[in-house]
C-alpha cells in the first residue's frame, strides 16, 4: 500500500470513530438523564456530558497543533488515539455524572490530539491536486461513523444500556493505535523557532468556558446575577485574548494567516456554519424521544435520512472541488442549508414523517457540498511549515461554532418552555396530562431553526469569497505568506 493510502486508512479511522462516540452519546443522552440510569445526574450535568468534551478539544487544539509543527504530528496524533481509548473505557464505568463529565473532558483532550493533526497529517501526504477527495473521504467516514453512531447508539442503549456506548471505541481505538505507531511517519516540513503561548492559552480557555457556563446555568436554571457575571467575565478574558494575540512574538493564533484571504473566508464560514448547523441532530433526538415519546432504536433511524445524503454528496463534492475549485460548491451548500432549516421551522407537531426526511436530506446535502471543499480550501491556502496551525485553528472555529450552537439553543429552549417541562422531555418522560409543554417545545424549535436559517445564510458569504482556483501558498513578503 502506497504510503498516503497508509495515512487515509488511519485518518480515516479517527475521522470515523469521532462522528460515531459523538452521536452514541447524544442519541443516548435522554437514556442516561432519567432517573435511576446514573445517580444524582442532572440536565446541567447532561448538556456538559456533551459540551465539556468539546471545551476540551476546543481550548487545546490550537496548541497541540503547534506543538505537532514543532516537534512532529505523528507522534501526538499516536497519543491521541491511547488518551481517546483510555477515556472511552473509563466512560463506561462511571458512578455518577459529574465522573462520567470527566471522564468525558478525557476524551475531548484524546481527541484534541487526533483532530489537530488529522488535515494536516492528510494534507502532508497527498498532493494538492488530490487533497479534496482524500479529505472528502476523510468526511464521508466521519459521516458513516455518525450513521452507525445513530444506529448502534439506539441498539447499544436499548438491549444493553447506555453504558455499551462506550465499549464500542475500545477495539478500534486499540488497533488503530498501534497501527498509527508502526506505520505513520512525519514527513511535515517542521517549524523552527516556534515557542508557546501559555497565556493566550489560558485566557481562551477561560474566558469560553466562563461564558458557556453562564449561558447554560441561565437557560437550565433561570438567569441570576452571577449567570450574567461569569458570561461577561468570559468576554473580558476572550477580548484580552485577542489583545495579547495580536502582540505576543508566537501566538495560538497567528493573525498572519488570516491575511490569506481563503484563509480568512474559510475559517469564517467554518465558523459560522459550525454554529447553524451543529446541534441540529440533538434537536431531532429531543424532539423524537422527548416530544413524540420514541424509543433510542427508532429515533436513530428516523435520523439516517440526514447522514446517507452527507455521504452520497460529501466524496463527490471534494472531487469536484479538485477540478473546478470549491467556491461554487462551499456557498451553494450553504444556501440548501438554510433552505433546509427555513423548512423545518414550518413543520407542525405530529408532521408526517416525510417532511422531516425531505428537510433532512436537503439538509445534508448542503452539508456535503460544503465541508470537504472548505476544509481543502484552507489547507491549501497555507504554507506547509504552517498546516498545523492551520488545522488546529479551523478545527477549533468548528468546534466553537459547535459550542455556540447548543448555547444557543439551550438558551432559547430555556427561555420558552419551563425547567420542569423541559428536563422531562430531555429525558423522554411524558408530560403531564393537559400539559402545554410539548407544544411549548415545538413553537421554542421553530424559532431555533429560523436563527439556524439566518447563521446558514450569513456564512454563504464568505464561502463565496474561498476562490475557485487550487493553489498552495508559497510565496512570502519578509516571515509573512502572501498570495
Amino acid at each position: 500500500m502506497q504510503y498516503k493510502y497508509v495515512v487515509l486508512t488511519n485518518t480515516t479511522i479517527g475521522a470515523f470513530m469521532s462522528q460515531l462516540d459523538n452521536n452514541i452519546v447524544l442519541i443516548s443522552l435522554p437514556t442516561i438523564l432519567r432517573p435511576n440510569e446514573l445517580p444524582g445526574t442532572t440536565t446541567f450535568d447532561g448538556i456538559w456530558i456533551i459540551m465539556g468534551y468539546t471545551l476540551v478539544t476546543a481550548t487545546t487544539l490550537l496548541t497541540i497543533g503547534r506543538l505537532g509543527d514543532i516537534f512532529g504530528r505523528v507522534k501526538l496524533y499516536n497519543l491521541g488515539f491511547a488518551i481517546f481509548t483510555t477515556g472511552s473505557g473509563l466512560c463506561s464505568i462511571a458512578p455518577d455524572g459529574i465522573f462520567l463529565v470527566m471522564m468525558r473532558l478525557v476524551q475531548g483532550l484524546g481527541a484534541a490530539l487526533i483532530l489537530s493533526n488529522n488535515a494536516a497529517i492528510l494534507t502532508d501526504a497527498f498532493p494538492v491536486t488530490e487533497r479534496g477527495r482524500a479529505l472528502g473521504i476523510n468526511q464521508v467516514a466521519g459521516v458513516a461513523g455518525s450513521i452507525l453512531g445513530l444506529v448502534a447508539g439506539g441498539v447499544l442503549t436499548t438491549i444493553l444500556g447506555w453504558r455499551s456506548i462506550f465499549w464500542i471505541n475500545l477495539a478500534p481505538g486499540a488497533f488503530a493505535t498501534v497501527w498509527a505507531y508502526v506505520r505513520l511517519k512525519d514527513v511535515s516540513i517542521r517549524a523552527k523557532g516556534e515557542k508557546l503561548d501559555p497565556f493566550g492559552n489560558v485566557l481562551f480557555g477561560i474566558g469560553l468556558a466562563a461564558f458557556l457556563l453562564g449561558l447554560t446555568l441561565g437557560a437550565i436554571s433561570g438567569w441570576s446575577y452571577e449567570d450574567y457575571v461569569l458570561m461577561a467575565g468570559g468576554l473580558i478574558a476572550l477580548g484580552l485574548f485577542a489583545f495579547v494575540e495580536a502582540r505576543v512574538r508566537s501566538p495560538m493564533i497567528d493573525v498572519h494567516l488570516f491575511r490569506l484571504r481563503a484563509f480568512a473566508a474559510g475559517s469564517l464560514a467554518n465558523l459560522l456554519t459550525s454554529v447553524s448547523r451543529s446541534s441540529l441532530s440533538l434537536l431531532l433526538i429531543f424532539y423524537f424521544q422527548g416530544a413524540l415519546l420514541y424509543s433510542a432504536f427508532k429515533s436513530g433511524i428516523l435520523l439516517l435520512p440526514f447522514a446517507i445524503a452527507f455521504v452520497c454528496v460529501g466524496p463527490l463534492s471534494g472531487h469536484v472541488s479538485d477540478r473546478i475549485g470549491p467556491r461554487r460548491l462551499t456557498t451553494s451548500g450553504m444556501v440548501l442549508s438554510a433552505a433546509a432549516m427555513f423548512l423545518f421551522s414550518t413543520l407542525s407537531y405530529h408532521a408526517p414523517y416525510d417532511d422531516f426526511a425531505f428537510c433532512m436530506v436537503v439538509a445534508g446535502v448542503g452539508g456535503g457540498m460544503f465541508f470537504a471543499p472548505n476544509i481543502a480550501a484552507i489547507m491549501n491556502s497555507v504554507p506547509p511549515a504552517q498546516r498545523g496551525v492551520a488545522s488546529g485553528v479551523s478545527t477549533t472555529l468548528f468546534s466553537v461554532g459547535s459550542l455556540l450552537s447548543l448555547g444557543m439553543i439551550f438558551a432559547i429552549l430555556g427561555s420558552t418552555v419551563p425547567t420542569a417541562a423541559l428536563e422531562d422531555i430531555f429525558a423522554g418522560i411524558p408530560p403531564p396530562a393537559g400539559s402545554i409543554s410539548v407544544n411549548l417545545f415545538v413553537s421554542a424549535l421553530h424559532v431555533t431553526f429560523i436563527a439556524m436559517a439566518v447563521l446558514s445564510l450569513l456564512s454563504a458569504i464568505p464561502a463565496s469569497q474561498t476562490g475557485n482556483r487550487n493553489k498552495e501558498t508559497v510565496i512570502y513578503r519578509g516571515d509573512v505568506p502572501v498570495e
